[in-house]
């Protein structure tokens, strides 16, 4: 899928919840392996993810990835410090035609942006604060992880936060049920992200109440410093 232009819209609560559910059931029924999850993220899922971004007083620069029916969209729309800007990538067209009809009307200190497409195809002018992805990584082949995490690393600035949750016991499950390619492929991918996670300080946060219930991890200060990325417009 091709991205469109950036679309500029307020993001709002009014009347969302019902419509919210009937879209996200709808597409996990079309499509279950690119939506991957079995319901909506809780309030409590929401929080932990957008935790880190919304903590900041001064204006940011935020990236949310897999933004689906918006609930964390809301959540950084209503929380990040005026001024700040959220860039929301959603490659399900019927997501991100939601996305843009949250758009009521309400005035928002915060310049949110949608893009329709993949996030490998997002040409950022300038470094992240922090990054929310939702993406369901489990459901990934391991080359795809290994190249968004590297997105995401060069994206972010020095001392900035990627944000991103897997759910408890997929590893057990997939064992249990999976085929020996698609349990073989599972475990390449949490080796990547393991790597992944010992080149920077990594958190977790345990969400229990969620469906099904859900690990938070929190990447941040790379302990090597990745190559510098020649923004548009720098001086370097």
């Amino acid at each position: 899928m091709t991205s469109s232009s950036p679309t500029r819209v307020p993001v709002t609560h009014r009347g969302a919840a019902p419509a919210e559910l009937r879209l996200f059931l709808r597409e996990g029924l079309r499509d279950p392996a690119a939506v991957g999850a079995v319901a909506p993220s809780s309030p409590a899922l929401v929080r932990a993810l957008v935790a880190a971004a919304v903590a900041s007083t001064r204006p940011v620069r935020v990236l949310e990835v897999g933004a689906g029916t918006g609930r964390a969209t809301r959540a950084l729309a209503d929380g990040l410090a005026p001024g700040s800007r959220l860039d929301v990538v959603e490659s399900n067209p019927r997501f991100a035609e939601h996305l843009r009809r949250l758009a009521s009307g309400r005035s928002s200190d915060v310049d949110v942006r949608v893009v329709c497409g993949r996030v490998e195809d997002l040409r950022p002018a300038e470094p992240y604060d922090h990054i929310v992805s939702a993406l369901p990584f489990t459901n990934f082949d391991p080359a795809d992880v290994e190249r968004i995490l590297g997105l995401y690393t060069r994206w972010l600035r020095p001392t900035g936060t990627l944000s991103y949750f897997a759910y408890r016991g997929t590893a057990t499950l997939r064992r249990a049920t999976a085929s020996p390619a698609e349990a073989r492929r599972h475990r390449a991918v949490q080796r990547v992200l393991e790597a992944h996670h010992r080149t920077r300080r990594t958190s977790s946060t345990t969400v229990w109440r969620n469906l099904p219930p859900a690990v938070v991890r929190r990447v941040e200060e790379p302990a090597v410093m990745p190559s510098p990325v020649a923004w548009p417009g720098s001086t370097s």
